[in-house]
């Protein structure tokens, strides 16, 4: 006799594949629920890992080895898949909107989009500069930029950093060590590249303790690279007296005007504009405040995960290894509630070993007060977690 299909009573949509989504959706496809329909919105097929993207800029990864392809995922966990861009948020109707028309339906919601470097405060930046995110548009403009210098590579480079955050500082790092590579293979004079660092604040990486800021600053300046503490961009334009090259100015408050032919824009982040007027419980950059259950404020039936999610209680800095760390107790309360138990309350970790890459096999570890200098045995041993991390999302 033919079993009956059990009808569907609950719908979960998960918007965006980032870490914290990508861990969630591993764990239903081991402890799949009946009667639950699943969802997953996103506006790329893959999605990059923050821990091994400075390595792959750098040139010690493929592509394919720092991006988790969200299609075996989604089908492992039985769900659907659409690739889309959502644009808006129904909360009164429990809709999802996309930009090509598609509505989606739901009962309980979980966002996991990451942020966006803030520009529209900065004249230029928006059509100048090039973000950090969507990560796959930061690429498209690197593997350009490489295979630029790989042809011409006697013509001077000079590229801007800004923000100088552990993002900014590990791809200033990364960068230089690719692009010192290609030129030496090329025997070209290194000195053809030049990379400017701009930090508003007066210090390097602020969320890190004084010993690293120290070490960073260090390396920094013993490659070359130049830092401009203090310096807050006001304004980027194109010039227009010299017409064989794509250059922009940069110019500063202070007065400070650099002349750069990539501009990459790493600053505080900010949420997207759609999710700023859905009227869900935010901060001041319009991140969704959570409760410890990382369930929204204000919509019970909606959870938020990763950079895009302020914990009220515990505000952490964003960074890669909070939404990983998220994944598992997202997971568990997602369940819990389709399953209509109560929540289980989520405390993250105040002090954590961060290990950062310093673009040329070694990496600094950190965790609290105790820093340790750059070793190739720190790389290692950060490769092999990196590399563990992404074996639980190979599916054959």
């Amino acid at each position: 006799m033919q079993q009956k299909l059990q009808p569907i009573v609950k719908d979960l949509v998960l918007i965006g594949g980032g870490h914290s989504h990508a861990i969630v959706l591993r764990m239903f496809g081991m402890k799949l629920l009946p009667a639950v329909r699943l969802t997953l919105i996103t506006a790329a097929k893959n999605t990059a890992y923050s821990g091994m993207l400075p390595g792959h800029i750098a040139g010690f990864y493929s592509h394919d080895e720092c991006h988790i392809d969200l299609r075996p995922l989604a089908n492992f966990a039985q769900v659907q898949l659409y690739i889309e861009t959502v644009v808006a948020l129904d909360l009164e109707n429990n809709k999802v909107l996309c930009a090509n028309g598609l509505v989606v339906d739901f009962d309980v919601l979980s966002i996991d989009i990451g942020s966006t470097p803030a520009t529209v405060s900065v004249s230029g930046a928006a059509e100048y500069a090039i973000a950090a995110k969507p990560v796959s548009q930061l690429l498209e403009h690197w593997y350009e930029l490489i295979e630029a210098v790989g042809k011409n590579p006697q013509e001077l480079i000079s590229i801007a950093i800004a923000g100088g955050g552990a993002g900014g500082v590990e791809l200033a790092l990364s960068m230089q060590s690719h692009l010192h590579q290609i030129l030496r293979q090329t025997q070209q004079p290194i000195p053809n590249l030049k990379i400017h660092l701009f930090q508003r604040d007066t210090e390097l990486m602020p969320n890190y303790h004084s010993s690293v800021r120290h070490q960073i600053q260090q390396i920094l300046t013993e490659r070359g690279i130049k830092i401009h503490l203090g310096e807050t961009v006001c304004n980027i334009a194109p010039t227009t007296h010299r017409e064989t090259k794509e250059i922009f100015e940069i110019k500063c408050e202070s007065g400070l005007t650099v002349e750069c032919n990539k501009i990459f824009w790493l600053t505080q982040a900010s949420a997207p504009e759609w999710l700023k007027i859905a009227g869900l419980g935010a901060d001041e950059q319009g991140f969704i405040l959570v409760e410890d259950t990382l369930q929204s404020q204000t919509h019970p039936q909606i959870f938020a995960a990763g950079d895009i999610a302020t914990m009220v209680n515990y505000p952490r800095p964003k960074a890669g290894v909070f939404a990983v760390r998220q994944g598992k107790p997202l997971f568990e309360n997602l369940q819990r509630i389709l399953l209509g138990k109560s929540l289980k309350p989520y405390k993250p970790q105040k002090q954590y070993l961060s290990l950062i890459g310093t673009g040329d096999g070694r990496a600094i570890a950190t965790r609290g007060v105790i820093t340790l200098p750059p070793h190739k045995l720190l790389w290692r041993y950060k490769d092999w977690i990196d590399r563990s991390f992404m074996e639980r999302f190979r599916f054959e």
